[in-house]
Parts: C-alpha cells; sequence; structure tokens
C-alpha cells in the first residue's frame, strides 16, 4: 500500500506521553488543523485466554491497558480535531463486548468496557453533530492469525507454570489440558477475510447516517448474540454452556 497522503506514526497508545505526541502529529498534518479531523478508528487490540483463576491480575490490566484505556486515551487526545468537523468515532469492540464466554474473562471485560465508553460518548457528542460507532466482529482467527497453536502453547504454559497450588490440584491438569485442546481447535477458525470488517468501518467513516453498531459476523454467532442478551440467562445458559 502506498500513497503520497498517507503518513504513518509508530504509537504505543499506553503511553499518556506519545499520545500527546502523536495529537500534535496529526494536528500538524493537517491542511488546516482550525477544521479539524473527520475521522478516528480505535482499532488497536490484543486478546488472550484462560479461566478465571488461572488468569493473573496483571494479564486483566495488560489487556484492558491496550483495549480499553488505550481506546479512552486516544479519543481524548483527538476529540477536540473531531468536534471541529462534526466527524466520526468507530471503536473496534467485538461479539464479545456484549456476550461473556468461558475462557475470555479478560478480553470480555476490555471490550464491555469499550462498548460502554462508546454509548456514553455517543451521548454526550450528539450536541456537536459528532457520530459515534461501534464495529463487533466476531470470530475472525483465521484472517487475522491472532491465535495460532504456537500461542496457545505458549499461553497454556504460562497459565498452568502461575497458577497457585491450590488450583492447580483443585482443577487438575486433565481439566486443564481439555480447555486447551479446545483453544488449539479454535485456530484457523472463523471468516477467512476481514472484508466484512472494512466495509463496516467504512461505511462508520462515509456514511450520512451510519449506524451505532455493525455486526460483522457468522449467522451462528448473531444468533447466539441476540440470544444472550435478549432471553433470560437461565434459558441461553442452557443452551450454550
Amino acid at each position: 500500500m502506498h500513497s503520497e497522503r498517507m503518513k504513518v506514526l509508530q504509537l504505543d497508545l499506553c503511553s499518556d506521553e506519545q499520545v500527546a505526541q502523536a495529537a500534535e502529529f496529526v494536528k500538524a498534518s493537517l491542511e488546516n488543523s482550525e477544521k479539524g479531523l473527520w475521522a478516528l478508528v480505535n482499532n488497536a487490540g490484543v486478546s488472550t485466554f484462560g479461566e478465571v483463576e488461572f488468569t493473573s491480575v496483571e494479564t486483566y490490566k495488560q489487556v484492558s491497558e491496550v483495549n480499553l484505556w488505550g481506546t479512552i486515551r486516544v479519543t481524548k487526545a483527538l476529540l477536540p480535531l473531531i468536534r471541529r468537523t462534526k466527524g466520526r468515532v468507530v471503536n473496534l469492540a467485538s461479539m464479545y463486548g456484549r456476550m461473556g464466554n468461558a475462557l475470555r474473562s479478560s478480553y470480555c471485560i476490555s471490550k464491555y468496557g469499550v462498548e460502554a465508553f462508546s454509548d456514553c460518548l455517543r451521548y454526550e457528542m450528539k450536541p456537536w453533530g459528532v457520530k459515534v460507532s461501534l464495529i463487533e466482529p466476531g470470530n475472525f482467527v483465521a484472517a487475522t492469525g491472532i491465535l495460532s497453536r504456537d500461542i496457545v502453547a505458549a499461553t497454556a504454559d504460562k497459565l498452568w507454570r502461575e497458577a497457585p497450588p491450590v488450583v492447580q490440584e483443585d482443577y487438575g491438569k486433565s481439566h486443564f489440558e481439555q480447555h486447551m485442546a479446545l483453544k488449539r481447535f479454535y485456530c484457523g477458525s472463523g471468516q477467512k477475510d476481514v472484508a466484512p470488517v472494512l466495509e463496516d468501518i467504512t461505511d462508520a467513516i462515509t456514511s450520512l447516517r451510519p449506524f451505532t453498531r455493525y455486526n460483522p459476523m457468522e449467522p451462528h454467532w448473531w444468533i447466539r448474540m441476540q440470544v444472550i442478551t435478549h432471553l433470560p440467562a437461565a434459558l441461553s445458559d442452557r443452551l450454550y454452556f
């Protein structure tokens, strides 16, 4: 990909200093900074897995530092420019920002946070004419390569090694390995092309009336999300867990 109009900046969005510098870089790159910036897409994210008792508090913090606090940090830095254009904020959440799943608590927490942040921001930005949209992708593991057998093996080793002895004893190695086998099976699953996500991001940026939420996902995931978010938990739990 090449364009004379494209400018690339490496950024650690966990750093207040680097985000502030990036905001200044963006402002300086605009033809007319007084007119502002049309759109921000918060796409950076990390993912991991593990049952709650195997997941360290540090892991919870690391995932949310990127997925949630990074989104908030970058958005706050660029909002003044976006308000000037009555522009767009597009946040990448996940279907797991709408429903939980076993072994995914650290990721779900961060994406639930992105959903809540985006909703609150949308209410606040309405008087300014700024549109805030959420993209809630389903399973794109095959397309992104975000999960591989090597990653599963390394994560599994870390989870077991760092688990308290009482957790190792109570759960047992057999139970743990069964869950890790499921994660290995998950590798390479899902949609193989990110085009649906890119199309939704494009629509959120360019449409006169963008949707509040976009759901690029396979039908069975969409149905599951509707069941879990609309039916009594006693029923959805029986169906899926």
